[in-house]
């Protein structure tokens, strides 16, 4: 082999110089040393976990993300993800440290809290810890017959609710008629199954809860104890007692869809009829669900292996992030298994969320839709009251409410959000329409989706306790807001509102993509009317509502259930051939309670859940044990025991 020399260079080690050789290896070693720093400064990625996990978990998780994700269009109040779109993407954190409400409870745990773990794999040690105490102290356990005392109306009324005006009762028994409908055909062809395909008479499972099963029957089943469909509420039971096992789960899971259907429909059936079955699986289910806050931040990943306990972001989020409707809605019930197993690390979890987002800054007093669960940082400046972020402010004021009007913190986030959104986002279309637009990095879009239709409701309980001049602004703007969704129903050719509608282009509350004119049994409008029915008794939200039953029943009952159609413009409808579980925990029970007395679920002692799972106001002395001026805390008042 032969060297070309160069003047003035030994030909000795390569060619080089000691002096040369030096300088060469301390450039070599810096750039080794920035190369292998950036990656701790990229964007949280799945592909980076490929350095980190142990071999066999990377190769199952990186195995698992490549390739189109399979699942129907499907509720989520984050967003909707279609068939054959992107794929979820994965992870963990401490609890929050304070002499209040958790090291109180902690206390009261520490003789069986675990000292050491032993695992081959990653483990959450608090979802090992809620494991060991699962059960919780009894002394700080939920007594159900306190609790049932305690309520000054029956769950469902002095007469289950029944309407005296005869039509308003029959208008009901078709509800009523409505959703024994689709439970039979789903128990006739989909039993066990998530969903029914009512055209192809089939069962539907998809991808979104981790290998559970029966997604209708826990997001129905309060519907039916509701609706007094005794027998059908025995047989949901039963499936759940025999089939609904969490040992055999081991799939990918939705963090936010798995607890706002499943754990608030377990929370709901045991706190309307006391049955052990239904606590018992909503806290085993909590359980599962903890590994997915081990993160740098404690701000949860949006997805979860419900076996393993490994956890991802989703795929289409920005830069690994989480997104905050689907960690934001997670504070009713984590506080509700609390309160219910008396173990604290539920209350924990979701209370460090909310000191993670009272630091950050907030754009404009907005909070943006993506944020990274490792930096703690907003990602993008996408606002949106509808998919994407919607129901993390529903999640604050219902937080208040649901404490008894006690947590104050959460009160004062929700006014403050609030308000930054009737300064950026509230506006009024060329023929008087009000709306509210998203945002994007202080563009406007013009627009509203399906889901953003929720927040005329949720405008007008959260005005409750407000100055009357503030709260009569609010409950014009929940009117307003909720007038503007009935439009986009009535402007339809179904009279069914399209997933977005818009507010540009000459258009008013009309949908002007083809993508955006599904319905896929969305509930969010009828929301708005049951509450603006609630509160006000203007006798225009149940005949708009009637209006929503007749269109239904048109257009969307088919010989064996309901379904979707794709364009609510032609009264000639194409069938998505899904009937959604939130078309049965929600679309139907918001109609049902809207036709019935306001002692059915007053809104003074329950909350509702953002699946439509009613959750009572927690109030003192229903603990096992719990006396009159007992110094035990309350997971409840959650703002007033922690100190940031």
């Amino acid at each position: 082999m032969s060297i070309i020399k160069c003047p003035g260079v030994s030909t000795t080690s390569f060619g080089l110089r000691l002096s040369q050789k030096f300088v060469f290896l301390l450039f070599l070693s810096g750039l080794v040393t920035l190369c292998f720093g950036a990656l701790f400064f990229l964007p949280d990625s799945i592909r980076l976990k490929r350095f980190f996990l142990p071999k066999a978990e990377s190769q199952t998780q990186v195995s698992k993300l490549e390739g189109p994700i399979k699942s129907i269009n499907h509720k989520t109040r984050g967003v909707t993800v279609k068939e054959e779109e992107t794929k979820p993407v994965t992870s963990r954190q401490s609890p929050v440290n304070d002499d209040g409400l958790v090291d109180r409870l902690q206390r009261n745990h520490k003789e069986t809290f675990r000292k050491g773990i032993n695992s081959p794999r990653l483990v959450d040690k608090d979802a090992e810890k809620a494991t060991e105490t699962s059960r919780g102290n009894n002394a700080l356990m939920l007594e159900y017959d306190k609790f049932r005392k305690s309520l000054k109306h029956p769950p469902l009324g002095a007469q289950g609710g029944e309407p005296m005006d005869p039509e308003i009762r029959e208008k009901r028994e078709k509800i009523k008629e409505m959703m024994k409908f689709a439970w039979d055909n789903y128990k006739r062809f989909a039993w066990g199954k998530n969903e029914l395909r009512p055209l192809s008479k089939s069962g539907h499972i998809g991808n979104m809860f981790g290998g559970l099963r029966g997604a209708t029957i826990v997001d129905a089943i309060d519907t039916l104890y509701i609706m007094g469909l005794e027998n059908e509420f025995n047989e949901a039971k039963d499936w759940i007692e025999r089939n609904f096992d969490l040992n055999l789960v081991n799939g990918e899971a939705s963090l936010f869809e798995v607890n706002i259907r499943y754990i608030g429909g377990l929370l709901s059936a045991y706190f309307l009829t006391g049955e052990e079955v239904f606590k018992t699986k909503a806290i085993e289910l909590g359980e599962k669900l903890l590994p997915a806050f081990n993160t740098p931040t404690g701000i949860p990943r949006g997805v979860i292996n419900l076996g393993t306990g490994v956890s991802w972001s989703w795929g289409w989020a920005s830069a690994g992030s989480s997104i905050l409707a689907e960690f934001g809605s997670l504070h009713l019930e984590f506080v509700q298994l609390s309160e219910v197993s008396g173990n604290p690390v539920f209350a924990e979890k979701v209370m460090n969320i909310r000191k993670v987002l009272k630091k950050i800054e907030k754009p404009h007093g907005l909070y943006p839709n993506f944020i990274s669960p490792v930096s703690g940082n907003w990602v993008q400046h996408h606002v949106s009251i509808g998919g994407l972020g919607d129901s993390f402010y529903e999640y604050l004021i219902k937080s208040w409410l649901m404490s008894g009007k006690t947590d104050d913190e959460a009160k004062l986030m929700y006014d403050e959000a609030l308000e930054a959104i009737e300064i950026n986002l509230v506006k009024k279309s060329a023929g008087g329409l009000r709306y509210i637009a998203e945002w994007r990095g202080g563009i406007l879009d013009h627009k509203m989706g399906h889901l953003a239709c929720f927040s005329g409701g949720m405008i007008a309980i959260g005005a409750e306790g407000a100055s009357e001049e503030r709260k009569k602004k609010h409950m014009d703007l929940a009117a307003d807001i909720t007038h503007t969704c009935h439009e986009s129903y009535a402007l339809s050719d179904t009279k069914l509102g399209p997933e977005a509608f818009r507010f540009d282009g000459g258009t008013e509350a009309v949908a002007t993509r083809i993508s955006e004119r599904y319905y896929i049994l969305r509930p969010e409008v009828v929301e708005s009317y049951m509450y603006m029915w609630r509160l006000t008794h203007n006798p225009k939200y149940r005949q708009w509502a009637w209006e929503v039953v007749q269109a239904l029943e048109q257009h969307c009952r088919v010989e064996t259930g309901f379904s979707g159609i794709r364009d609510v413009y032609t009264t000639v409808p194409t069938y998505d051939n899904m009937q959604q579980s939130f078309f049965l925990a929600e679309t139907l029970k918001y109609l049902f309670i809207l036709f019935s007395e306001d002692d059915l679920l007053s809104l003074e002692e329950w909350v509702f859940n953002t699946e439509a799972h009613p959750l009572p106001v927690l109030k003192k002395n229903v603990r096992e044990g719990g006396v009159k001026g007992s110094r035990v805390p309350r997971p409840a008042t959650l703002a007033k025991d922690y100190v940031f």
